[in-house]
């Protein structure tokens, strides 16, 4: 019997966390991996993938927050991921809350820029990540986020 490849879903918003995410591409490569961000012009950093583009909003633009947020659902219902893995910021944090509703298992990796404390998402995805990850050791705690290494 063939095993089945994981579908993986990639997501950042563009800048620097999509440069994070794209540190973690090598092994993204083995899977059947979809990305999402908010830049159409980042397709061209991911050759032969498939890449899914929403509305970028931050917190100060509730109505385009909830704009992202319906795209987010939309894309992680339509290819239903076995994985969501994100390095933030808005869209990762949607996706992961949608992922783990639908079944997906959820991996968030707080951005290396948050060097004295946690972003805000990174501190509220929590509850939603099966894996919460900091950069720096020092922001780790013992009931997470946690420390593994950094992407960069």
């Amino acid at each position: 019997m063939e095993r089945k490849v994981k579908k993986v879903m990639a997501v950042a918003s563009a800048g620097g966390h999509w440069i994070e995410l794209l540190r973690m591409k090598p092994t993204f490569d083995q899977f059947d991996t979809i990305y999402v961000s908010t830049n159409v012009g980042l397709a061209s950093h991911i050759p032969g993938h498939t890449l899914k583009t929403v509305r970028d909003a931050s917190m100060w633009n509730k109505f385009g927050l909830l704009v992202m947020a319906m795209q987010i659902f939309w894309v992680v219902l339509r290819h239903r991921p076995d994985v969501i893995v994100t390095t933030g910021a808005a869209p990762g944090f949607f996706a992961l809350m949608f992922g783990r509703l639908l079944g997906a298992r959820t991996i968030w990796v707080d951005s290396i820029a948050n060097a004295q404390e946690l972003s805000l998402a990174g501190k509220k995805v929590s509850m939603w990540a099966d894996h919460w990850l900091t950069q720096w050791p020092e922001l780790a705690r013992e009931n997470g986020p946690y420390y593994i290494g950094s992407v960069l």
